[in-house]
């Protein structure tokens, strides 16, 4: 039996904002988005702060210094447990098994 594997680039090349969510662009084509809200420090930041960032880990993350704000690719795609029911995330989540590395 063939079966196709899809590998997912899970790293950010571009980061923008519109009025309310923040959203990275991934290598693979991918637009993630995730409210402001849930990053109380971006949501209050002024614009001017907002574009300062740097990519982190090779495009894993994102720092933006003048707030001492660092945020995840991997954050993004899993949501934020808080707001994770009350606002609409923009990522398919594939399921994922981690187990337990201990149990034989």
């Amino acid at each position: 039996m063939n079966t196709l594997a899809i590998k997912f680039d899970d790293h950010a090349v571009d980061v923008s904002f519109t009025k309310t969510p923040l959203h990275f662009v991934l290598a693979d084509g991918r637009d993630i988005s995730a409210p402001l809200e849930w990053f109380p420090r971006l949501r209050d930041a002024i614009d001017v702060e907002r574009k300062e960032w740097r990519f982190i880990g090779n495009g894993l993350g994102v720092h933006w210094s003048k707030i001492d704000e660092d945020i995840s690719v991997g954050s993004l795609m899993r949501g934020h447990d808080q707001f994770r029911n009350q606002f609409f995330f923009s990522v398919s989540r594939l399921p994922l098994s981690y187990g337990n590395p201990y149990e034989k």
